[in-house]
């Protein structure tokens, strides 16, 4: 497993308020889709109203923005697939990634720097360095195939991001505390509410 919370460049970051981190989460479509894996990684570092699966868990614990009075920071999105996706279709993949970041409650706000990468690592799009022709043929795929790799990336950075905070803890550093999500509490709160 992949480590995830307060590992590497996750250990200074807030998110919601909380103590934010490293995610990952991955979703595999099924085989009339194509059966392609899309992975996503998350450095969450930002702010905005917490929500876990629509409810508004940053309400409920009164926080609405980052430590410090801002709800600036840096989310760094990294999405992965095995897809023959092309770089136009990579482009569509990240754009949809930041649909994930918007279900958690995330706002993009004016200071806040929130980059999203793509890559397909299909094995028939790399560029040999001394091809045996200078036409290249390569397959990829249609536009008409993407929804399904969209949905994905949508849902498995909502799950990164979420997983982020979930495997955080709370940290002090220079004589500040950022205290981790109370995740029993959170998930108690998605139990009265019906949630699993």
């Amino acid at each position: 497993p992949v480590a995830e919370g307060n590992v590497g460049a996750g250990a200074g970051t807030i998110c919601f308020g909380f103590k934010g981190g490293i995610g990952t989460a991955s979703r595999r479509l099924p085989a009339p889709d194509g059966g392609y894996t899309v992975g996503v990684l998350v450095q969450a570092n930002f702010g905005g109203v917490l929500q876990v699966d629509g409810l508004p868990v940053g309400e409920e614990f009164r926080k609405k923005k980052a430590a410090g009075g801002s709800g600036d920071g840096s989310c760094m999105i990294v999405v992965a697939t095995d897809a023959p996706a092309d770089a136009r279709n990579l482009k569509r993949m990240a754009k949809r990634a930041m649909l994930g970041l918007a279900r958690t409650g995330g706002i993009a706000s004016n200071g806040s720097g929130d980059y999203v990468i793509a890559f397909s690592t299909a094995g028939g799009l790399r560029v040999p360095y001394a091809p045996a022709s200078p036409l290249l043929e390569q397959k990829v795929l249609d536009n008409s195939a993407m929804t399904p790799l969209f949905l994905a990336a949508i849902e498995a950075t909502e799950e990164a991001i979420l997983n982020s905070l979930f495997m955080a803890e709370s940290m002090t550093a220079n004589g500040h505390t950022v205290e981790a999500l109370p995740v029993e509490a959170v998930l108690e709160m998605m139990g009265r509410n019906g949630k699993k």
